[in-house]
């Protein structure tokens, strides 16, 4: 039994291949795990964004609650929150949809 770990662990330091496998595996694990669903989630709020309409109720990454007034060739939006104030903010500002959230606290 001694002899067969002597010779595995004698193994893997001749074959440059066999060291490598981890490395490689680490590498698929992480794409999979952390780029590729942070990857998703971008082009879902780009999708967003790009679909907004006068009257969406958004939130943006400040956390500001509000509702789309106009929206701007230039890239921005005139939104309007619950007091009737209106701020013009970038379209990359907006964090989500905030209906259902505005929805259940009214």
């Amino acid at each position: 039994m001694n002899n067969l770990i002597i010779l595995m662990a004698g193994g893997a330091e001749g074959n440059p291949i066999a060291q490598i496998i981890p490395l490689v595996l680490i590498i698929v694990v992480f794409y999979f795990f952390m780029i590729r669903p942070q990857m998703k989630k971008q082009k879902e709020t780009k999708k967003y964004i790009e679909s907004l309409k006068v009257n969406d109720k958004i939130l943006t990454i400040g956390g500001i609650y509000g509702t789309v007034n106009k929206i701007n060739e230039d890239g921005t939006i005139i939104m309007a929150v619950e007091d009737g104030t209106k701020m013009k903010i970038s379209k990359n500002a907006i964090s989500q949809d905030a209906t259902s959230t505005l929805n259940n606290n009214a």
